[in-house]
């Protein structure tokens, strides 16, 4: 253990702590889960102890061949998944069917949003050189018709990773032309000239998040207004004792009720439900069925 400006820097390889900071294989240093605990206080280790969830926010636990076999072509190409470095609930489902998003550019951000728990630090520039053609191949090996690539926020970057994002893009497209990509960005700090390079890149769908505690009804009539065709609803899960508190639970019927009013305000498709995410069962989002969910059966 090191100690950088009276912090103690643990060694990758030691799996630092939640909230803890550690060095990188690449030589930079990140905080893990991306929240520092708060001073005096230790690092927590995983989700809040003692956080009771209701019945229909227990996922499956991951396991099965399926499972595997995307772990290890995750872990071959050294590609980072949202999967993973958010903590999705989802993760047994989507790798068990043979489907991962792909998290572009490492899996350290540079900023710290209190809601999410990918690790945060300063990358410095780097990037990996490989990674477009290893993003491509592994889509190849996994038979995708359509994928989600999303990114960690790169404020070192001149282009916040614009040109890397692209590169992905093409890369996935020359290797599997019949694949659709979906781009769920960073938002480039609003600078257009980035974003039109990612939309003019090959990509199918262009998609973003945003983060609500309140006044959701409103939150899509502006959506709506803005032009987006297409949104997707799920619940926020404190990851750590280190992020921000869950306010409340929306119940699945709830749940049904807004996918309704989105329909109502003209979106082609809302997908709802508690454990939903911006890129779940993404190449279903189209099929004006709310992907297969059943909140019904969730709420029993």
């Amino acid at each position: 253990m090191s100690e950088l400006k009276g912090i103690p820097v643990v060694a990758e390889a030691a799996r630092a702590r939640s909230g803890e900071k550690y060095l990188t294989p690449q030589g930079f240093t990140a905080v893990r889960d991306g929240i520092r605990a708060p001073r005096g206080l230790s690092p927590a280790q995983g989700p809040p102890q003692g956080q009771r969830l209701p019945g229909w926010l227990r996922a499956r636990a991951p396991t099965g061949a399926g499972f595997h076999r995307v772990r290890a072509l995750v872990r071959e190409h050294r590609l980072a998944t949202v999967c993973e470095e958010a903590h999705c609930p989802n993760i047994g489902e989507c790798w068990s069917a043979g489907t991962a998003t792909i998290m572009l550019m490492g899996a350290v951000c540079t900023r710290a949003c209190r809601f999410c728990s990918v690790d945060t630090g300063n990358p410095h520039g780097w990037l990996d050189a490989q990674e477009p053609e290893n993003a491509a191949r592994t889509v190849e090996l996994m038979k995708l018709r359509y994928v989600v690539l999303t990114s960690v926020d790169r404020d070192d970057l001149a282009d916040g990773g614009a040109a890397h994002y692209a590169a992905c893009v093409r890369a996935i497209k020359h290797r599997n032309p019949g694949t659709a990509v979906e781009a769920l960005t960073p938002d480039f700090r609003g600078v257009l000239a980035d974003v039109a390079m990612v939309v003019d890149s090959g990509i199918e769908v262009f998609a973003q998040n945003i983060e609500t505690d309140a006044e959701i009804d409103a939150t899509l009539a502006d959506l709506r207004a803005a032009g987006v065709d297409l949104v997707t609803l799920g619940q926020y899960l404190r990851p750590t004792l280190n992020h921000l508190p869950v306010e409340r639970f929306v119940t699945p019927a709830e749940f049904d009720r807004y996918r309704e009013h989105a329909l109502a305000l003209g979106f082609l498709e809302c997908i709802s439900g508690p454990l939903v995410r911006s890129s779940y069962r993404a190449e279903q989002a189209l099929d004006r069925n709310n992907a297969g969910l059943d909140n019904s059966r969730a709420a029993r």
